[in-house]
């Protein structure tokens, strides 16, 4: 009997994710807490390697709020500053956190699962860990911080 739930063109499992030939692209690596661009010795940009590529990838999509800038498609960015507005509780923050990072991160090809979130409660907000397991392998630890008052 043919399934009332077809997949389109998405591997069904995340391993299916995970075995998939993806092309990586190559960067430059940006420094998030100076805001310039990390330079050698020689004062040229330094290159990052893919992985480093990927990674920063998935900061500046993190930070990008989504729907805000016209250059980005509506599927880029997150979500996440418009959690503190609602009133909802520490269990349920966390788990919209969760939430809103896998989702901003699995609309690249180069994301194969999101997961093993963690998070800390500050005075002023929460900070969260998480694992990204790349297409070919790779797996990167994620950190980011929401401040209540975004």
């Amino acid at each position: 009997m043919p399934s009332l739930f077809p997949t389109i063109g998405v591997p069904a499992t995340p391993s299916a994710r995970l075995n998939r030939k993806v092309k990586f692209g190559r960067s430059w690596i940006f420094d998030f807490d100076e805001g310039e661009f990390r330079l050698t010795a020689a004062r040229r940009i330094e290159e990052a390697d893919e992985t480093q590529a990927y990674y920063e990838w998935c900061q500046k999509a993190l930070l990008t709020m989504r729907y805000r800038y016209v250059i980005y498609s509506p599927d880029y960015g997150s979500e996440l500053h418009k959690l503190f507005r609602m009133a909802l509780s520490r269990a349920a923050i966390e788990s919209e956190i969760a939430r809103m990072v896998t989702e901003t991160l699995m609309v690249d090809p180069r994301t194969g699962q999101v997961g093993g979130f963690s998070f800390m409660w500050l005075d002023d907000g929460v900070a969260f860990d998480c694992y990204v397991l790349t297409a070919k392998g790779s797996q990167l630890e994620l950190s980011g911080r929401m401040d209540m008052a975004m």
